[in-house]
């Protein structure tokens, strides 16, 4: 690698660590998986920062980053049917992550097991633009580059996943209809 290869890393992907990294966590769900993840999109990166041409650095590397979880996950298919109650309890039981989950810190389990089954009902195109900007606190614009589609996209498919995940709420009586915030009101 070249100095200007080496000087464009330290300028354009370093600064964004932190952020991969957060991105990762919220892809992987597992603080080891995740730093796995962010090394192996670091190298790709390094290996391609010649080819960079400078523009929304956090864009580029998110898109590394994503490419090379779909990557990793083709090799291994994800559990298929999660029984909630055994992930909760395996997930309690690692001390050793300084962020194990513990049942005392979810104020209601019923209604986060209930938005995640919504969350993950939704096509895979919807959960990819919530994902990026409502979890991952992407602007529009950057999660349209790291998606490779326009910002009108981006922004009718937020729009139109969160309206299914709403949808699918009150059709479970987790989340209130319509008809209950009308008699919120009038009181």
């Amino acid at each position: 690698m070249s100095a200007e290869g080496d000087a464009a890393f330290e300028q354009y992907v370093l600064p964004e660590v932190e952020v991969m990294l957060r991105v990762a966590r919220s892809l992987t769900r597992n603080r080891a998986d995740a730093e796995d993840l962010v090394q192996d999109s670091l190298i790709r990166a390094y290996k391609a920062i010649e080819r960079f041409d400078g523009r929304h650095p956090r864009a580029w590397l998110l898109t590394i980053l994503r490419n090379t979880h779909i990557n990793r996950n083709r090799r291994r298919r994800p559990e298929l049917l999660r029984d909630p109650d055994t992930q909760l309890e395996r997930l309690a039981q690692s001390p050793a992550d300084d962020e194990a989950i513990r049942p005392d810190r979810f104020v209601d389990l019923e209604f986060d097991a209930d938005l995640g089954e919504a969350f993950e009902s939704l096509s895979e195109p919807f959960r990819d633009v919530i994902e990026l900007v409502d979890m991952d606190g992407l602007a529009y614009a950057e999660a349209a580059e790291v998606l490779g589609i326009p910002v009108g996209t981006v922004m009718s498919r937020l729009h139109r996943g969160r309206k299914k995940i709403r949808e699918q709420l009150r059709r479970t009586g987790v989340a209130p209809t319509h008809d209950d915030l009308e008699i919120g009101r009038q009181r």
